[in-house]
């Protein structure tokens, strides 16, 4: 059993697919009131070091869906590494609490606590890797598709925290992945490489023309140029990315059936325009639900039944 969740390198692809398989399985009683709720008496502690809507909502909202409660953890109060040792506020929530929901600047955070608490971590994000909201990318995927092998996925932009895990996710449940990303905002240190490397028969590519690497896609992705401890960086990051907007032209490229994928905050304009950007508005704001449904059968299982098994 593996009691946390902070990356998806942690973790085979069945292990992946049985998660996203149960997600859209337990779903539609979830959405009719009607779901089971085996976490009663149990508490998430949510620590947060950067603002959040989608993480803080969904994990609160999971927790009350189960039958438990979430306390919000800001690190204004607790002050994480300031006013208190990570490793004694593990210890101190991992006693009191059922689980830590922690979401990071440094990845290095969320080891140290998975290191010294004694329940189960879960990455909200990191610098470094965004897991759930991957899987709840992947979970919309297959929704839409009913598949996920075989399927193409590019995503277009910075290669940051969300194009890292679903790197990751896309070699371990058989997609192709590619990354279009201008030179010097890749995927770090040939990170693409040594995913495909690590897992025999998973595709994928690094391709700078966007154009290009649309012409197969099956789900085109976009994030932000200037993530969250970037903003002064803003003016380099806007003018390297001008060319790889998602906007009619690169959709054009792309097959009549691409959707569009968007972990949000959007900034129109920037990353997607607001016409495709609403084009494909009922695929984007279900990804962004599907963190809900991923999330509550995570903690269904790290919580209420002691881990994923192996």
């Amino acid at each position: 059993m593996t009691k946390d969740f902070i990356a998806l390198a942690d973790f085979s692809g069945d292990q992946l697919a049985a998660l996203i398989d149960r997600t859209i399985a337990e779903k539609p009683a979830y959405l009719a009131g009607d779901g089971a709720r085996p976490l009663a008496g149990r508490t998430l502690a949510m620590v947060f070091e950067k603002p959040s809507l989608r993480t803080r909502v969904s994990f609160e909202v999971s927790m009350n869906q189960l039958g438990g409660s979430a306390l919000y953890c800001d690190n204004s109060q607790i002050g994480i590494g300031t006013r208190e040792a990570p490793a004694d506020i593990a210890r101190v929530l991992g006693r009191m609490c059922d689980g830590i929901m922690a979401r990071t600047y440094k990845h290095e955070l969320i080891t140290e606590l998975a290191a010294w608490s004694p329940g189960p971590i879960i990455n909200g994000l990191s610098d470094y890797s965004h897991p759930c909201q991957a899987m709840a990318d992947l979970t919309t995927v297959k929704e839409h598709f009913d598949d996920l092998k075989g399927r193409t996925l590019v995503f277009v932009g910075d290669g940051n925290n969300v194009a890292r895990s679903l790197a990751v996710g896309c070699a371990k449940l058989g997609l192709r992945f590619i990354l279009a990303s201008p030179k010097g905002y890749e995927l770090d240190n040939g990170f693409l490489e040594r995913v495909l490397e690590e897992h025999p028969g998973a595709d994928g590519a690094l391709i700078r023309s966007p154009t290009k690497a649309v012409a197969n896609a099956d789900v085109i992705y976009a994030d932000t140029w200037v993530s969250m401890g970037q903003e002064g960086q803003k003016e380099r990051r806007v003018e390297a990315f001008l060319k790889y907007q998602i906007n009619d032209e690169l959709m054009a490229a792309a097959p009549d059936h691409a959707i569009v994928l968007h972990c949000l905050p959007a900034y129109r304009g920037y990353e997607i325009t607001d016409e495709v950007f609403e084009a494909h508005a009922g695929t984007i704001f279900a990804e962004a639900e599907n963190r809900l449904h991923f999330q509550r059968t995570l903690l269904a299982v790290l919580i209420g039944e002691g881990g994923i098994p192996d």
